[in-house]
């Protein structure tokens, strides 16, 4: 049924509970905290002129300890002893040189706000405008920032690393540290990081409760969706779950090209979500068993209310498609020399029950290869007659 779901409980129980206190999590959602640095280097600029920002913070102490680089403090909700250790964290990594521009990274620190190491994302970026300035005038130094996000754990933040990255990119097009800029658009970006970039896949689940098979078929299967009539958040938190969702980067670039233009000449018509009630309604929707067994997970998961733990669940999802997937690939090569082998790969389609998924993705990555296809060919015909779904 689900033989991928206990090694993720595992993972989770063991950072809720036991072992060393860095894999704990006694954080939640009203103890997530965020910091914002201006970055020099004191070797192509004068000491201090990351501070001639404007910012009321701009006159906070710099980072003393290196002779290479300086740290201003931008904005933060830390406690400012709490800052301080983590801005000694940061410039220890700065040292180390462990900070890639626009890539971030997660680790554990060890603060006064808490009993437990807490999980921290950190990233390096430069402004988006002056970055391309400074492309084009090679003398000039442009500003560099550190931004660190906190809460959760190591582990459960690094489920979110490429959402965390995604989630900077608006800071490095749209950061402007004038004080009403400050005020009414980087403060509240920073302070929402946790709401924005990690609970949309809980949001999800708890919305669509037992339908949630209907957009995990959709995601596996690379069924276009259309949403209506939902707001702004609601409908960004669906594409993001869609997204994280597919096997996007797990299976050939060209299969899943290939496989959504199937998927769009086939059906000619989108699954559409109408979010105008206090329910969503779906149209056009499919779902087959595999898609239904892993909404039980999810929807049992929700009594928690753990965001990392919903992440968790989705990749052990993703996971067990894809060992479907290369199962099934296996015994289709075994197939062109033997027969039982063939009927292997009807059973296997047969009580795996996402049969209906697999066997268009086979034959997309099987296109090109005669044998396989006459293989597949076979077995779609098998699966038509036995309705197998």
């Amino acid at each position: 049924m689900l033989p991928a779901l206990p090694d993720g409980d595992e993972r989770e129980s063991s950072e809720e509970g036991g072992g060393a206190g860095e894999e704990r999590r006694p954080e939640r959602h009203g103890s997530t905290y965020h910091s914002l640095y201006g970055y020099r280097s004191c070797r192509s600029s004068q000491q201090g002129a990351g501070s001639g920002d404007g910012s009321p913070s701009s006159a906070a102490a710099e980072t003393p300890s290196s002779e290479d680089f300086s740290l201003s403090l931008l904005d933060t909700n830390l406690p400012a002893e709490a800052e301080t250790e983590l801005r000694s964290f940061i410039a220890k990594r700065l040292t180390k040189g462990a900070l890639f521009e626009g890539m971030g990274n997660v680790a554990s620190v060890g603060l006064s706000i808490s009993e437990y190491k807490v999980g921290c994302y950190y990233c390096c970026f430069q402004h988006e405008n002056l970055l391309e300035a400074a492309t084009l005038e090679s003398d000039i130094n442009a500003p560099e920032y550190v931004v660190c996000f906190l809460g959760g754990s190591e582990k459960g933040l690094e489920l979110f690393r490429l959402e965390l990255d995604k989630y900077i990119q608006s800071l490095k097009i749209n950061l402007d540290l004038e004080q009403k800029t400050l005020e009414t658009y980087v403060n509240p970006y920073l302070r929402s990081w946790f709401e924005n970039a990690i609970c949309p896949i809980q949001r999800v689940v708890q919305l669509f409760q037992e339908k949630l098979a209907f957009l995990l078929h959709a995601a596996l299967s690379y069924t276009p969706v259309e949403v209506k009539n939902a707001d702004e958040r609601t409908e960004k938190d669906i594409s993001r779950f869609l997204a994280a969702a597919s096997l996007q980067g797990l299976v050939q670039e060209g299969t899943m090209t290939s496989l959504c233009i199937a998927m769009t000449e086939e059906q000619h018509k989108s699954m559409i979500i109408d979010c105008s009630g206090p329910q969503p309604q779906l149209h056009n929707a499919g779902s087959n068993r595999f898609c239904e067994d892993w909404m039980h997970a999810f929807v049992n998961g929700a009594e928690g209310g753990n965001p990392f733990l919903f992440r968790q669940i989705l990749e052990n999802f993703k996971l067990k498609a894809i060992q479907d997937i290369n199962n099934l690939k296996r015994f289709i090569r075994q197939a062109e020399m033997n027969h039982y082998a063939l009927f292997k790969c009807y059973m296997f389609l047969k009580n795996c029950g996402s049969g209906d998924i697999l066997l268009k993705i086979v034959k997309v990555e099987h296109a090109e290869m005669p044998e396989a296809r006459s293989v597949v060919t076979v077995l779609e015909e098998f699966m038509r007659e036995t309705s197998v779904a």
